[in-house]
Formats: C-alpha cells, sequence, structure tokens
C-alpha cells in the first residue's frame, strides 16, 4: 500500500469534514502548516509539520515528521541532530537539471523527500525513483499531485511509483479518491477446479474479443460466464496457432451477454467493455491485475456453449466462439482448445459469492440459469 498525505495546510469551510473523511478512510499522514493544525489528530495519523513562508516553531508539539526548505529552515541533517524526537524531509522543487540533481541526492540519502515537479512530464520522476533505487535509499519519496487523477499516474511510474502522494483536496471525497489509488495491487482470488459436463453448438451469435494494452502472460486470461457465480478462465493469444500469429494482447472472450470481472470484484457485460474500460487479468494460481481495455471487438460467429460443475455442485456455463482457435485453461495452465472440451475434462474457474445488481455485489434472492 502507497501512502496518502492530505495537505490541509490551506483551510476553508470543506475541512472539518475534509479532515473527518481522511480519519474515516485512514488517510496516512495529515500536512499542516502550524503546530496548532497538528493538536487533536488521532494516533492513526502520521502528523506533518510543513512551514510555508515561515519559520519552523522552538516546539514542534505533536509532530511526527517536519518537512523543511533547506533554504529557509537550513539543513534536514543538522535539525535532526537537534531534534532527535522527530524525522525530517527535504522539500525540493524540481525545475531543471540542477534541481533534478538535488532530488536524487534526497531521495539517496533523506528519511522524507517531498517533490514537486514543475513540469507535467513524468521522466524527472523516473529519474528520481531510479536513482534511489540505485542508491539503496532507505527514505520515501512523497510526491506532490495536482489532483486524484495525477496521483494515480504517480503511483504508477516505472511500475515501482513514487513511495507516496501528497495532495490538497479540493473537495470532500477527494480523500477517498486518492487512498483507492493507493492500492497497488487487487486481491488474489481462490480458482476452482470445474469439470466439464457437455458442450453443445448453439449456432450464430455475437462474440467479443477483449483487445487490452498489456502482454498476457501465458497462464493468464479473463475470467468469462453466462452467470454471476460461475466463470471460467479464458487464456489469451499467447500460444502459437498455425495459421495465424500470435496476438498475447487479446482474449477471445466469449458471447457478448457474458460476464467478466473488473475492479471491486464488480463484473461488466463483455458488451458494455470499451476503449478505457478495466478488466481483471487472473492467472491459473488466481493472481490478479487490473488491465486497461484498448478496443472490444464484436463479430458474428458461430458460438458454442460449454457446461462444467464446480466440486460443491455450482454449475458453470460459458458461450464462446466455436472455434478450435479459441482456447480456456485447465489446472497447471494446461491450454484446452474449446471445441475439442469433452466432458470429464478439468478447467479453472471461479465462484463469486454474491448476486449481482448493475455490476455490484449484493445479497439477495437471484436465479440464473
Amino acid at each position: 500500500m502507497k501512502l496518502c498525505w492530505l495537505d490541509l495546510r490551506t483551510k476553508n469551510e470543506l475541512t472539518p469534514a475534509i479532515l473527518e473523511e481522511a480519519v474515516h478512510q485512514r488517510i496516512d499522514g495529515v500536512v499542516a502548516s502550524s503546530v496548532e493544525d497538528l493538536a487533536g489528530l488521532p494516533p492513526t495519523v502520521k502528523k506533518v509539520l510543513f512551514p510555508r513562508g515561515a519559520a519552523l516553531p522552538e516546539d514542534f508539539g505533536e509532530a511526527d515528521v517536519v518537512v523543511v526548505n533547506p533554504a529557509e529552515h537550513g539543513d534536514p541533517a543538522v535539525l535532526a541532530a537537534r531534534h532527535p524526537e522527530v524525522e525530517f524531509g527535504r522539500y525540493v522543487e524540481i525545475v531543471d537539471a540542477e534541481t533534478l540533481e538535488v532530488a536524487c541526492r534526497s531521495a539517496a540519502t533523506e528519511k522524507w523527500s517531498v517533490l514537486w515537479f514543475r513540469d507535467p512530464t513524468k521522466i524527472p520522476l523516473e529519474i528520481v525513483i531510479a536513482a534511489g533505487k540505485a542508491a539503496k535509499g532507505t527514505g520515501s519519496l512523497i510526491t506532490i499531485a495536482q489532483d486524484v487523477e495525477e496521483a494515480e499516474i504517480i503511483f504508477g511510474v516505472l511500475e515501482l511509483g513514487s513511495d507516496g502522494v501528497m495532495l490538497a483536496p479540493a473537495r470532500v471525497g477527494d480523500a477517498t479518491g486518492l487512498k483507492a489509488a493507493a492500492v497497488s495491487r487487487t486481491p488474489d482470488l481462490e480458482m476452482v477446479e470445474l469439470t466439464v459436463t457437455g458442450s453443445t453448438h448453439i449456432g450464430m451469435g455475437e462474440r467479443a474479443c477483449v483487445d487490452t494494452v498489456t502482454h498476457f502472460r501465458q497462464d493468464e486470461g479473463i475470467l468469462v460466464g453466462s452467470h454471476s457465480k460461475g466463470m471460467i478462465l479464458c487464456v489469451s493469444e499467447t500460444h502459437p496457432l498455425p495459421y495465424m500469429p500470435t496476438r498475447p494482447f487479446r482474449v477471445n472472450a466469449g458471447a457478448i451477454h457474458s460476464y467478466t470481472l473488473s475492479q471491486n470484484s464488480r463484473t461488466h457485460y463483455l458488451s458494455e467493455l470499451k476503449a478505457g474500460s478495466k478488466v481483471l487479468a487472473v492467472d491459473v494460481k488466481g493472481q490478479t491485475r487490473l488491465v486497461a481495455v484498448g478496443r472490444v471487438k464484436i463479430e458474428s460467429r458461430p458460438l458454442l456453449s460449454v457446461d462444467a460443475v464446480a466440486p460443491d455442485g455450482t454449475t458453470v456455463n460459458l458461450i464462446l466462439q466455436d472455434d478450435w482457435h479459441v482456447r480456456v485453461l485447465g489446472p497447471g495452465g494446461v491450454v484446452h482448445n474449446s471445441t475439442e472440451l469433452k466432458p470429464g475434462d478439468v478447467v479453472l474457474g471461479y465462484l463469486p459469492t454474491a448476486d449481482r445488481h448493475v455490476g455490484y455485489p449484493i445479497e439477495e434472492f437471484c436465479l440464473e440459469k
């Protein structure tokens, strides 16, 4: 989990509500410009003093971290020696090559580095992250973001991302959005072995190919099913075929009515997906990651209905293109051509426990057949 700092140095009528939201969302740190504004914060929140255009106070009060601008307040290492009761961080504004070098040194040596990048490009942040890792720095990089959308980008730079983001909230809800953006990974799923009970040619219909903006691994695909409580792992086109090149970004997923999983356990119909949508990539061990859709191709094709059953008796159905090159995954990453599936074959799937209303999990009676 990445660190989330909320910058409340500029106060207005929304500040009390934003602070209440921040505490409820377990925001990691609250940044204030005065010691008085840090008083009374719960112990679950790191209290960050970041004076702006003012001298450091003689008493740091309840502050856990003090962020300083060396040009105004002095060197953080010297201050840390004088005040061992608090941690110190260095603030750096990166506006040119010289200040970028300062930021790189800070990443390698300081306990905390709070960075502001003047220009919108993320290349300088990549350089700072790489410099800190190369020097085996043990401190934390906190990068200032202008909004939640930028925070999400910052968390993903070089795949490692900044250790944290500092955001001045513009509205109630920004703390919640920042915390959501900080979630670095999606939860693993418990994969289930499903036994095929039969398959039927059902004629023409529309199927969807889901083209993502990432390369799938050979043991990875997306979960697809006719029912919200049972899905089968459809493999991407990463395995060689005799008549066409591999397309490792694509999953020939299934008929357009089918469900697939996205973030926060939500389902979407394949027909709803479009450029920019998010789907959950899943491997045979149940490890997951969220990937973006680049395109969805919906075309009329002959369709095949595959039925399977779980050990607990749950029945699962998948309708997909009736063609040999459309495949699903079995235990250990075994690849099954859909047209060759027969009763007794074992495929991998997932059994969500809740019914669905507009894609969201809900506990209610719902019969799907």
